[in-house]
């Protein structure tokens, strides 16, 4: 394979913008996406009267529809009953659809693994419920879905590949404009692999050494 090494160094600016995109993206996304998961997890596992129906159903449609077409559904649909985002809005937000409620099962795994014993121990030393969901259940909870919520913040980071479909120049979509422009298949995928490689193994990384920091902190070795 011979690549045209001039090509690549010319084209490393257009890349550097586009990671920049795709970092704030996959910030924003995952931030807000364990918000949403957080608190439908919460709502879901203490059967909050009126609300648990409502989140299933958000979870089951957010799961089961691909993201290409919640992004259609936002950027094109939406204008058409008034509600107008920008591409940035609609990838943040579809994004955050998505991930939420891989989020939400993620966290409610990790309340469920909460052993019951400790859960009546702190009732029956007279902990309130907000106080044991908050200094027994939950940092427990937090400690469990560390590997499903790493893998779903990778997740989240690797979809970003999708918002090229609503006009953002991502990463994905800057490596299909240039081949079309430029004829550099090769050069143009291997900048491609090489972006996001850097973007996601440092991420891979740190999620791994936070996971051995829990466990080492709860088991102790």
């Amino acid at each position: 394979m011979n690549l045209n090494w001039n090509y690549i160094y010319e084209s490393l600016p257009l890349y550097g913008e586009a990671m920049w995109l795709t970092v704030k993206l996959a910030f924003w996304a995952i931030l807000f996406s364990l918000i949403v998961g957080l608190v439908a997890s919460i709502l879901q596992h203490y059967q909050v009267k009126g609300v648990q129906t409502v989140i299933t159903a958000y979870i089951e449609l957010s799961r089961n529809t691909p993201l290409l077409v919640q992004l259609f559904f936002l950027y094109y649909g939406l204008p058409k009953i008034g509600i107008y985002m920008s591409e940035m809005s609609c990838a943040i937000v579809g994004l955050t659809f998505l991930g939420g409620s891989y989020m939400a099962e993620a966290f409610r795994s990790g309340i469920e693994a909460v052993p019951r014993g400790q859960i009546e121990s702190g009732l029956s030393i007279g902990l309130s419920r907000l106080q044991l969901a908050r200094h027994v259940v939950m940092p427990q909870a937090f400690a469990i879905s560390i590997p499903s919520l790493g893998a779903n913040a990778i997740f989240l980071l690797k979809e970003t590949s999708v918002v090229g479909a609503i006009s953002l120049m991502d990463l994905t979509n800057l490596t299909r404009d240039l081949i079309g422009m430029f004829y550099r298949t090769e050069e143009s995928l291997l900048l491609l692999v090489a972006a996001y490689l850097v973007l996601i193994l440092p991420l891979s990384f740190l999620l791994s050494w936070l996971e051995r920091k829990v466990r080492y902190a709860e088991f102790g070795d």
